[in-house]
């Protein structure tokens, strides 16, 4: 919760000098409109004098009753992938700054197991290393993975990379590291280039996997590989990773709870979700995850030229020992925060969704796995990823253990790789 307090701060009062853990990924609440309060933020954090009254009063009621008493209360969010990112071209595909790739390289649940993944591909060839050509797509301004498969003894790797600030940085890694022979680095869009003589590689890495797998366009650089840039696309040893998942469950969120209309309007988002660093407290699991997502690349098709549309629907329930330990991690949030009636406060945020929660899973080989979460319960760890929060009620619904939240996941991912994904969660919290 603190982190997102510090962005909030930094958004509406900068002077205090609090920044925002990742200043490339934006962080949803950067953007809220801020309305005042009756009280300063910045004397203890304290919030309005009548907020207990407020949280009991705006709880939602139920939006239909049956005979049985159960109540049903309707959830909602829709948004685009880049919705409240920083984008290579205006509104068409996302990009990072250096921090961020900075993160991602020195992310040790990730670059390590991408090394060894590599590494082991390559030795599993009966002709050996040098008999391999390699393509990396998206390999950033370090073009650390291409450099990894010329030391693992590749014969050529072509590295492709959309941005030509991280192109010009890529070149200069790779002479740096000797291995101009080796590497060639292309720039653009992977659906724009063709590989030179038109030559096909024996397996792509692809590490452009967003905190929802599919929002950074690899469905569809994926897709179009397959048809153009890779031997044996349909073999699933072609691809590291070979397969990505979103995970999702649904999570209460504490700045939800604290800060409500008139105070904050929600919907001032318009869609854009709120992103979280995966050890961030302030999001608490209400159940397990589930798989939302789940691409994999040797089993994609051979279509071309047209949007896949995807759909699931899953149920979850309410698990009442997460519920009890997620007020006692709240509380320990507010205290922190020198917020009033921390306690009373905390067992009403454990006890409300904000929406469902959102993140991604690699599964490199058969073997090498990457969780931005912990798996398979999803609860805290470190990761350069973050999770996702589409807030589905502009305030949080009141549940407690065994109610049943049922949502139906649509996503439209086009073929064209600037065209972003859409994503839309619409759903039921039924409480009995």
């Amino acid at each position: 919760m603190l982190s997102h307090l510090f962005i909030l701060l930094t958004t509406v009062v900068p002077v205090y000098g609090f920044s925002a853990p990742n200043p490339t990924r934006r962080t949803a609440v950067e953007i809220i409109s801020f309305a005042p309060l009756s009280t300063t933020l910045l004397t203890g954090l304290t919030v309005p004098e009548t907020k207990a009254a407020i949280i009991e009063a705006e709880i939602p009621t139920a939006a239909t009753t049956t005979a049985t008493t159960a109540t049903t209360t309707t959830i909602s969010a829709s948004w685009k992938a880049i919705d409240g990112l920083n984008t290579l071209e205006a509104s068409k595909f996302v990009s990072f700054d250096k921090g961020a790739y900075d993160a991602m390289v020195g992310d040790k649940s990730r670059t390590p197991q991408f090394e060894k993944s590599i590494i082991k591909r390559l030795n599993s060839v009966i002709d050996g290393p040098g008999s391999q050509i390699v393509l990396d797509l998206g390999t950033g301004p370090y073009a650390y993975f291409a450099i990894i498969a010329a030391k693992a003894g590749a014969k050529k790797v072509y590295a492709i990379e959309a941005s030509s600030d991280a192109c010009k940085l890529a070149r200069e890694a790779v002479t740096k590291a000797g291995y101009d022979n080796i590497i060639t680095i292309l720039e653009g869009y992977s659906t724009d280039i063709t590989l030179p003589d038109n030559v096909k590689a024996d397996f792509a890495i692809a590490e452009i996997v967003g905190s929802v797998a599919s929002e950074e366009g690899v469905v569809a650089t994926i897709n179009d590989a397959r048809l153009r840039l890779v031997k044996s696309p349909d073999d699933p040893t072609s691809w590291i990773p070979r397969a990505i998942q979103t995970l999702g469950a649904p999570a209460s969120y504490s700045l939800h709870n604290l800060f409500l209309p008139p105070a904050f309007d929600w919907t001032k988002l318009e869609g854009a979700p709120v992103r979280f660093n995966c050890r961030d407290e302030g999001l608490q699991l209400l159940s397990d995850p589930s798989v939302v997502e789940d691409i994999q690349f040797a089993k994609m098709g051979k279509s071309s030229g047209s949007t896949r549309s995807g759909s699931r629907k899953l149920t979850f329930t309410v698990d009442g020992k997460r519920v009890e330990e997620n007020a006692k991690k709240f509380n320990d949030e507010y205290i922190r925060g020198h917020v009033p009636d921390a306690a009373t406060l905390a067992i009403t945020a454990a006890n409300s969704i904000s929406g469902i929660a959102l993140w991604p899973r690699l599964i490199l080989d058969d073997d090498i796995t990457i969780n931005s979460r912990q798996y398979p319960d999803g609860n805290h760890q470190r990761s350069h990823w973050l999770t996702v929060l589409p807030i589905m009620s502009p305030i949080p619904v009141a549940v407690k253990g065994d109610d049943r939240i049922t949502v139906d996941f649509e996503f439209e991912v086009p073929a064209s790789v600037t065209t972003p994904p859409s994503y839309r969660i619409t759903g039921s919290v039924v409480s009995v």
